[in-house]
Formats: C-alpha cells, sequence, structure tokens
C-alpha cells in the first residue's frame, strides 16, 4: 500500500504543474508514514501544544498518518536568496502550494473513499493560535514522527531533498505500513556544531543559535504580506531557508539526491 498510495501523490503532482496555469514547479514528491497510534504523537502536546491534536481527533479509527514533502525547483529557491523581502516567485509558490495541498488532499480522499477507507482534509496552513503563534497540527512535527526529515536550527525540517519547500499531511483509517526513520541528525549545526547560516540569513535577527522570537518572525511574514497586498495572504519569508547547505539535500547524506 505504501508504493499505491505514493504513486497516487507523485503523478498527482506531476500532472496538476501541467494541467494548471501555473508558474510554481515542485521536483518529485517525498512521502513517508505513521501509525497513527504512534506515542510520538502525544508527546506533540507536551513539545508542542496542549492543544495539538492527535490523529484520532480528525478519524476516530484512525490507522495512519501520510506526511509529503514538496521540494521546489531550483531556481524559486533561488529566486529567494536576495533582498529584504520575499521574491515574487517565492510568494506564488506559497500561495500555489497551499492549493496544491487542499486539491491533493481532497483527491486523496476521493481515492480513499473508492477503496472503502476514510481521511482527513487538512490545509496546508492558517491553523495556528494567532497570539501564540502555536500550531494546533504541526505538519512538519508529524513529517518528523514519520521519518520524512529532522529538525534544522532554521525550525525547519530537513529532507533528503532539502528543506525548501511545503509540507502536506493526511491521516486515514487504512492501515499502512510505517517509515523507519533514519538515524543521526540532518543539520550541520546540530551534528557537528558548525554553519548556522540559516541564523545569518534571518532578516528580521528573529532566529539565533539558541533562541527563536516567533512573534519577531512573525512580523516580518506580515511585513511581506503588505509588501505583496495584491496576492492574497501572504505571510511568507524564507530567507532561513535558501541559500544554505540544507536547502536542496540532506548535507549529511553522502548520497544526495
Amino acid at each position: 500500500m505504501q508504493k499505491y498510495v505514493k504513486k497516487l501523490i507523485i503523478d498527482y503532482v506531476q500532472k496538476y504543474q501541467v494541467q494548471k496555469d501555473l508558474l510554481t514547479r515542485w521536483r518529485e514528491p517525498l512521502i513517508a508514514f505513521a501509525a497513527a497510534d504512534d506515542q510520538h504523537f502525544l508527546e506533540l502536546k507536551e513539545s508542542v501544544s496542549p492543544t495539538h491534536a492527535l490523529p484520532q481527533d480528525f478519524l476516530a479509527d484512525a490507522g495512519t498518518v501520510i506526511a509529503y514533502f514538496l521540494p521546489f525547483e531550483k531556481s524559486i529557491l533561488n529566486s529567494n536568496v536576495e533582498g529584504q523581502y520575499s521574491s515574487r516567485e517565492w510568494v506564488l509558490a506559497y500561495l500555489e502550494t497551499n492549493q496544491l495541498i487542499a486539491d491533493l488532499n481532497h483527491y486523496l480522499n476521493e481515492e480513499c473513499t473508492k477503496l472503502g477507507y476514510k481521511s482527513s482534509i487538512i490545509p496546508a496552513t492558517h491553523n495556528f493560535d494567532q497570539e501564540r503563534l502555536i500550531s494546533d497540527w504541526s505538519h512538519r512535527h508529524i513529517a518528523y514522527i514519520a521519518g520524512l526529515g529532522k529538525f534544522g536550527l532554521n525550525k525547519m525540517l530537513i529532507t533528503a531533498k532539502g528543506c525548501g519547500g511545503r509540507i502536506g499531511s493526511v491521516v486515514t483509517n487504512m492501515k499502512i505500513e510505517p517509515t523507519l526513520p533514519e538515524p543521526g541528525e540532518y543539520c550541520l549545526y546540530k551534528a557537528k556544531g558548525t554553519c548556522q547560516r540559516c541564523v545569518q540569513r534571518c532578516v528580521g535577527g528573529a532566529l539565533k543559535a539558541d533562541t527563536f522570537d516567533r512573534k519577531r518572525c512573525y512580523q516580518v511574514l506580515m511585513t511581506n504580506d503588505q509588501h505583496n497586498p495584491h496576492l492574497g495572504l501572504a505571510d511568507v519569508c524564507g530567507k532561513c531557508m535558501v541559500n544554505l547547505p540544507c536547502t536542496f539535500a540532506n548535507p549529511l547524506d553522502s548520497n544526495k539526491v
């Protein structure tokens, strides 16, 4: 069933970017799976938020959580290197990928229904507490539990194809064999105490080696939104995800994708 679901997602994304009138392009997605009763989900109520949802909050008979990473094409990532504000390509990639995630999750729901199963439809973003700026369903943490990657100093999930992209997730009552996480760290700072390029690239000064100021980061996101009033809600930045050793790949993997 792993191979079947992976093919559904990969084929959908490939066709989507051809059929839709979009500027955004994605590299081939990465997909991972976690058992819905994995005890690490309970730990998110302590490590992230007491109100963080469990898979069973979406489906009482939840069996599996599917997490996927949609890596941006390299030109999109490179477009966001220079300047104080996010590039137009980056803003559009954020907005168009949010829509892709919504459409993909609807598609997966339809395919699950055909097989006699159910699945959730979870939005890509804007499901967080506006005061605490903490999500009640953190796609990054869900993907981490599924073994899709490891957290970097920049708070992003570093996958085999880097951190430059977007993450989506789906809860289903289908039983799918869980993915085994890889050992070790993917972040050069966490593994060796080196790099810190993401800290240097944080335009708002929110990211430090030992602290992260969520509110200052959010102020930068909203400044970018104000800078792009004609594009929709574009609360983005992404400067700490580009021009890094982990932008396109896991820098500690000798067989980089």
